[in-house]
Parts: structure tokens; C-alpha cells; sequence
């Protein structure tokens, strides 16, 4: 466990050990001198992490009040595995859905409001996490998600097909033609040296079997969206080319939620809260943390009554032999 203060704001790493065997890292940003308003937690997107790529994001969240929570997927950031490597995607989801619920769990949280906060195929990491335990998350900000891939950046559907048939022999192999990421992602040029500079980005071409992973969870997300329940807020690049905002309209028109809300920014592009200038950026966190604000003021008290009647309700309970419990 490594602490120090940034600010007014604490931040911790720690590598915890999944039962598989590999070491995964996560870290926090948690308000140093009053008690955090609800918890935010963070789902980076492909061949990104969190304590540096998304730690604007958590900084400005632990500034307004908010602890803050990230963990680097297998084969991401500083978590053991094959860099760039996703073989199961259903694997990063339980990793995610095991430590976002042990944090959750902690005594001093219990009575917290939970938010999860999904950039690109972080979004789909969270709307999946919302799928394991429909009833458990409060609400969720997607941040141009992937709940479809652009056209632009599917590879042709004969490729598609010889490349699953390869994934099952070759699956870590590099060789997955596709566009540039970093430079269609990222509007700054300041930005995009950046991340090609951060040792823990993944920027090869995707391996078979990663390709094959985020191909397949794409396809069941957008087939199901209207599943989903939870409150949200998706914002949106209106000038995204890595995932597809008119997906993320659909998502707010078709998502079963009865609080939804969907921001369009027009000549935006995919990376809102860390690619753009930073006049765009404070436009899109204002809603962000708006949103936020709203929801837990009037969630946080009925989260609150709720609870405490279950806690009068459980004193009272009555055994089938008439003793109490």
C-alpha cells in the first residue's frame, strides 16, 4: 500500500490478488478531510489505465466530494498479464465487480452511494458490472461508450471471420488490422504524446483474441440495451470515430432507466475528459458533476430511510418458533 496526499486529496495503490493467481493493481482518491458524499468507480477503457490516464478524472471527482476508486484490468496498466491481452471479457468483469463490491462492503461505506463512471470499453465494462447485479449500482456516467464499435473501425466481415477461426490457435497474436487509435481518439496533439509516452498504454495492434472479445461484447451490448435500468448520464463526442454516438442516443431512448439523461457535444471527439481543451473538458465535467450532485442529495436520504427501516424492520423479526432473532 502506497499513500500520499495530492492537494487536499489522498491517494492510495494497492496490489490485490485475484484467485487465479495474477496481481491486480488499484488505487483511490479520497477526500483527505471530510467524509466522501458517495463513491465513483472507474473503468478505463482498452490499453488505458487509471492512475494515469484517468487521474484528472478522479482528482476533479475527489474535488467535489467524491472517493474515488479505480483497478487496472488484467494485461492493462500495472496489473500482471500479457499487456494489451483481454482473454475473457467476462473475467475483467467479475475482477472489477469483486473489488468495486468490496469497497462498497467496508464499514465506513456501507451507506454510501455507489456511481460507476465507464470511459469507451469502459462503458461496456460497466453496463455489464449493472447486468451482474442489476439492483447494487445507484447510478452510472458512460463516457462515449462502447456499446458498438464505428464502422470505421471494424475490420471487413471476411476479415472477422478468418480472424475467429485464427483466434482459437494463434490468440495473442498481434495482427488485427485497424486505425490508428491515439490519433482519432485524442483532438490535442499534447494529448496524444502523451499517452505514447505512458509505459503503461498498450499501443500495438489489438491481439486476435482481444479483438475477438470487445467484437462480441459490442454486439451483445447493443442487442440488449434495453435491459438496462439504472440511473445514468451517457456524454458523447458528436465528432467520435472510435465508438458511435448515435448508439449512445439509442441506449437513452431504448434503456428501460426512468432517469436517463444524454449529452451531445457537437465537434467533440472520443476522449471528453482528457483529449480535448481544457475549456471542453471543464464543460463536460460541469455536467458531469451536476448530475452527480442532483442524484446523490436526494438519493442519499432515501438510501438512508430505506436502510434504517430494514435495520428496525430485522430487530423484530420472528423465528418459526416464536423466539426472536
Amino acid at each position: 500500500m502506497a499513500d500520499e496526499m495530492v492537494g487536499t486529496i489522498k491517494y492510495a495503490e494497492e496490489i490485490i490478488q485475484v484467485p487465479r493467481g495474477l496481481e491486480l493493481f488499484t488505487c483511490s482518491w479520497v477526500p483527505a478531510n471530510t467524509e466522501p458524499k458517495a463513491l465513483v468507480f472507474l473503468c478505463h477503457g482498452y490499453a488505458m489505465e487509471c492512475s494515469i490516464s484517468m487521474k484528472d478524472t478522479a482528482i476533479r471527482l475527489a474535488k467535489a466530494g467524491y472517493g474515488v476508486y479505480g483497478m487496472d484490468y488484467e494485461g492493462h496498466g500495472k496489473s500482471s498479464g500479457l499487456q494489451g491481452f483481454v482473454p475473457s471479457f467476462e473475467r475483467v468483469v467479475d475482477d472489477c465487480s469483486d473489488h468495486f463490491s468490496s469497497i462498497c462492503e467496508k464499514k465506513e461505506n456501507k451507506r454510501k452511494l455507489r456511481y460507476l463512471l465507464g470511459e469507451s470499453m469502459g462503458g461496456a465494462v460497466l453496463l455489464l458490472l449493472h447486468r451482474k447485479k442489476p439492483q447494487y449500482w445507484d447510478g452510472a456516467i458512460l463516457v462515449a461508450p462502447m456499446c458498438k464499435l464505428a464502422d470505421d473501425m471494424k475490420p471487413p466481415r471476411l476479415v472477422v471471420s478468418v480472424l475467429s477461426v485464427l483466434t482459437l490457435v494463434i490468440p495473442t497474436w498481434k495482427i488485427v488490422p485497424t486505425t490508428d487509435i491515439i490519433d482519432i481518439a485524442f483532438k490535442l496533439p499534447s494529448k496524444r504524446e502523451e499517452v505514447r509516452s505512458n509505459p503503461l498504454c498498450y499501443k500495438g495492434r489489438p491481439r486476435l483474441k482481444t479483438a475477438h472479445e470487445l467484437l462480441n461484447v459490442s454486439l451483445d451490448i447493443e442487442k440488449n440495451l434495453q435491459q438496462v435500468s439504472l440511473p445514468f448520464i451517457v456524454v458523447h463526442g458528436g465528432d467520435d470515430k472510435v465508438t458511435d454516438p448515435s448508439v449512445s442516443e439509442l441506449l437513452y431512448k431504448t434503456a428501460a432507466s426512468s432517469d436517463k439523461t444524454f449529452k451531445l457535444y457537437p465537434g467533440m471527439w472520443h476522449t471528453l475528459t482528457s483529449g480535448e481543451p481544457v475549456e471542453n473538458i471543464d464543460i463536460v465535467f460541469a455536467d458531469i458533476v451536476s448530475w452527480l450532485k442532483e442524484r446523490t442529495e436526494v438519493r442519499s436520504s432515501s438510501r438512508l430511510e430505506r436502510e434504517q427501516k430494514g435495520d428496525n424492520d430485522a430487530q423484530f423479526r420472528v423465528a418459526p418458533l416464536g423466539k426472536k432473532l
